[in-house]
């Protein structure tokens, strides 16, 4: 098969409607990419889409539950349909509730790995056919430094673990296609996530936010751009020798 980077290149970004993931769907845009943004939400997609669009880029939203296989075959689907075969696939979305393992529920247990582990499974075995046939393409998964281990979250750090060798399986399967998948693993990033979890510590998210950069060796939080600089790297085209990679993007390092 002929590899080649001189492609129209279509990204899908999923849980794009804020946070991080609207930050990581602006960079492909700004890159050249047309963009579909995949939430949970249509409506909640707009922002997104707005900051996409007055900067000249083009960005359907989707909406779609990534735990619902037909769902994401669907959007998929809509988004090659509309603006050429996808060839970059950002798996983002995900969530990340605590509790004790006495206290999760069978269904959390249930629903934590299926927007966080079979939900990139979905998207990644929808639009992989599109990079094969193009003989190039990006996948990046949105892993955590969960995946080493949390108190609290054991069906999110089993899930984001998982992602990690998930990813790597892709990276020997399709690398011969002409297809890198990496995963991006943040620490603490300013979100609706470590918001909550502020919350849920009865602190303010000023507090829990200078309590976590005391413990990071850059000093600083992490912000949804760190992110979306990191995945526009493993996205370009000269990235096509870094494959099967875990990019902690956490301030320091992560053992």
């Amino acid at each position: 098969m002929t590899h080649t980077t001189h492609v129209q290149r279509t990204a899908i970004v999923t849980g794009a409607a804020r946070g991080i993931g609207a930050a990581v769907a602006r960079r492909p845009a700004g890159d050249g990419l047309a963009v579909g943004v995949i939430d949970l939400d249509e409506a909640d997609c707009a922002d997104t889409v707005e900051a996409i669009t007055r900067a000249g880029g083009a960005a359907p939203a989707v909406a779609a539950d990534v735990a619902d296989e037909a769902a994401v075959t669907t959007a998929v689907a809509r988004i090659a349909a509309a603006f050429g075969p996808p060839t970059v696939l950002v798996d983002n979305a995900g969530i990340g509730p605590r509790a004790d393992l006495v206290d999760m529920t069978t269904q959390q247990w249930d629903t934590v790995p299926g927007i966080n582990l079979s939900g990139p499974f979905f998207a990644a075995r929808a639009v992989c056919p599109h990079m094969v046939t193009a003989g190039w393409g990006r996948i990046i998964t949105m892993s955590s430094i969960s995946a080493v281990g949390d108190t609290g979250r054991v069906d999110y750090a089993g899930a984001k673990a998982g992602l990690i060798g998930f990813t790597k399986s892709l990276a020997l399967q399709l690398g011969p296609h002409g297809v890198t998948a990496n995963a991006i693993a943040p620490g603490f990033v300013v979100s609706d996530m470590t918001r909550a979890s502020a919350r849920r510590l009865g602190l303010s998210f000023e507090e829990y936010r200078r309590r976590a950069q005391q413990s990071i060796p850059v000093g600083r939080v992490g912000l949804p751009d760190d992110i979306a600089h990191t995945a526009s790297f493993l996205v370009s085209p000269g990235a096509g020798f870094v494959s099967g990679q875990v990019v902690y993007v956490a301030g320091g390092p992560v053992d």
